[in-house]
């Protein structure tokens, strides 16, 4: 079973950065696949951008696509989640998760693992 944690969420205005960070720990090598989902108020939790551990390959939903980035380190157990020129609809609790699944998954039953979540709020 592997346990995440992330951090790095905060408050930042409109056109802003931010880069959260998700520490794996535990049986990190049974997650083929780490992924980065946000739940907004009264909104259902949506796929944000998901990493193979091993050939580092990416996959982002649309409204992220050229300004956010995903990126791992191995050899710290770590994910991390670049986001640049954030708008208010990014804000959300964001969350970090793990799939065992061979293929990339954008589906939350995908994910095996969950961290507990760190809020990013985008002032306009």
């Amino acid at each position: 079973q592997v346990q995440l944690v992330e951090s790095g969420g905060g408050l930042v205005q409109a056109g802003g950065s931010l880069r959260l960070s998700c520490a794996a720990s535990g049986r990190r090598f049974s997650s083929a696949i780490m992924g980065w989902f946000r739940q907004a108020p009264g909104k259902e939790r949506e796929f944000v951008a998901a990493i193979r551990w091993s050939a580092g390959s990416t996959n982002y939903t649309d409204s992220v696509k050229g300004r956010f980035t995903i990126s791992r380190d191995n050899a710290k157990n770590t994910v991390y989640l670049q986001m640049n020129s954030l708008k208010p609809e990014d804000t959300g609790v964001y969350y970090c998760a793990a799939s065992g699944r061979t293929r990339t998954v954008v589906a939350v039953e995908g994910y095996d693992s969950w961290g507990q979540g760190t809020q990013v709020t985008v002032s306009s």
